[in-house]
């Protein structure tokens, strides 16, 4: 490396196969980083960012692999250790603003690779006091095609485990709603239109159902997560790299990351194939339909007065007063954005040639945004929404007692067309079912019965037990 200057900017100049380039000279990337700030100029002024946990999981791959090289005696040990400390201070954060190569770029993450293996190569120069090459040493028996895939299993096995802990928390508060709504009786809704009582607790039973079965599938995933490529080299056969290299690097990344991973028996599969990641953001889709689904249900009974949400800002800048279901229009739009990655995910997943996928990096970035995102849209749901909904009994009783949708209870008494005409006499005369039932012979103490919120919400014929089917006689003579 040459130093010089450069429009007052100090530079050094770094050298390989395709010609010169001038890096900063403070910068701990190379000649590769630039190239590829060059080629790739997508998203940076969007502030797009390769994952922090990719770049961690990475460092965690590229430590493992120097202790494996260190141990086997191809790579000094000085070197190693320096490598290993460079390395943990990328897990723990440092030096993160010279992972700076833009999320989207060609060549299935060799980019990536390349500014790792420079800030690392050059962290522990640095370090010992003397070169360490970036490729030579960082990158020895390895390639971007085992390395990326590796590291990307890695992260995305962290982010679950966030992910499925904040989903645990939403469950739990679902079923504390559950609790908290069992006695308040309300009319159920089919297809937007009124159909039979059902109580909030029940409708939030099936929330925190739907729920249970998002974070059990997300629990389970992780084990799919677990087999990693690495040690397979450029396409998966393992060439340039040692047999028993192939087996200790997989035990040191286990030890290092904490996570029981393990080698996968065929490495040329994960190298071709990323469907193992479709898989896994299919469920993450599955989730964000769920919470749009139950983000969108308690939008329309915070409209109907059914329920209360908590206000957490003004919700106009001109009405005066205003507050709007803005937490839950948050988590909409976060769904959203993870089904659209999905499709991303999908094509992408797809696009792979031979023996490699050229896409991998905007499947890897796709997959730790939704891991990302929607964790964060949880916690919120969670903290500022779910929690503090309140329900708002005597509303949830007028509508029920207002429609008439009651009839369909002493429907078994009546029969099917005795009941929709005293449903249709309810509509036209403004009165309650209740009322026109009284008209029609029912006694006080029998609609006491029929149409008690114990009644209305649990199997079987609302009222038989305890009154029989002595009504029945007195329409069907």
């Amino acid at each position: 490396m040459e130093a010089s200057q450069m429009g007052g900017h100090e530079v050094r100049i770094e050298r390989d196969f395709l010609g010169e380039k001038e890096v900063p000279k403070d910068a701990y990337y190379g000649i590769h980083t630039v190239r590829a700030l060059e080629n790739f100029p997508i998203t940076f002024r969007l502030g797009y960012r390769v994952h922090p946990e990719l770049v961690k999981a990475f460092a965690m791959v590229k430590k493992a692999c120097a202790v494996a090289l260190m141990q086997l005696g191809y790579l000094e040990e000085e070197k190693a250790k320096a490598i290993a400390i460079a390395c943990d201070e990328l897990i723990a954060g440092k030096f993160l603003d010279q992972v700076v190569v833009d999320p989207m770029q060609g060549g299935a993450g060799t980019s990536l690779n390349m500014n790792i293996n420079e800030v690392i190569a050059n962290r522990a120069g640095e370090i010992l006091g003397k070169k360490v090459h970036p490729l030579d040493d960082v990158n020895m028996m390895q390639s971007t095609n085992d390395t990326f895939p590796t590291a990307a299993r890695v992260a995305s096995i962290f982010l679950l485990r966030q992910l499925t802990a904040v989903v645990g928390e939403l469950q739990l508060a679902l079923e504390e709603k559950e609790r908290e709504f069992s006695g308040v009786l309300k009319l159920g809704r089919t297809e937007m239109q009124e159909a039979v009582p059902i109580t909030l607790g029940q409708e939030f039973s099936a929330y925190a159902e739907a729920i249970a079965r998002d974070r059990w599938r997300l629990y389970k995933v992780e084990e799919r997560l677990r087999q990693v490529n690495i040690g397979g080299t450029a396409v998966g056969t393992g060439i340039n790299a040692d047999l028993r290299y192939i087996h200790l690097v997989v035990q040191r990344l286990r030890d290092i990351t904490g996570l029981n991973l393990a080698k996968a028996d065929n490495l040329i599969d994960p190298t071709q194939n990323w469907d193992v990641i479709a898989e896994v953001h299919g469920l993450l889709k599955a989730l964000a339909v769920n919470l749009y689904k139950i983000s969108n249900d308690l939008i329309l009974m915070s409209s109907f007065k059914e329920i209360a949400l908590p206000a957490v800002q003004a919700g106009s800048s001109i009405m005066p007063g205003k507050v709007n279901p803005v937490i839950l229009e948050c988590v909409k739009q976060v769904a959203v954005r993870v089904i659209s990655n999905d499709v991303a995910v999908n094509m992408a997943s797809a696009c792979g040639q031979l023996e490699l996928n050229s896409m991998a990096p905007l499947i890897v970035h796709c997959t730790l945004e939704s891991l990302e995102i929607l964790r964060n849209a949880v916690e919120v749901l969670v903290e500022k929404c779910i929690r503090g909904i309140k329900a708002n009994e005597t509303i949830c009783m007028s509508y029920l007692e207002r429609s008439p949708a009651l009839v369909t209870a002493v429907a078994p008494y009546l029969g099917y067309d005795e009941a929709a005409e005293i449903a249709k006499e309810a509509i036209r005369s403004g009165r309650s079912v209740r009322d026109v039932l009284k008209e029609r012979g029912f006694s006080e103490e029998e609609l006491e019965v029929i149409l008690s919120p114990q009644e209305l919400v649990k199997p079987g014929v609302a009222g038989e037990g305890r009154i029989g089917r002595r009504v029945v006689s007195r329409y069907r003579e």
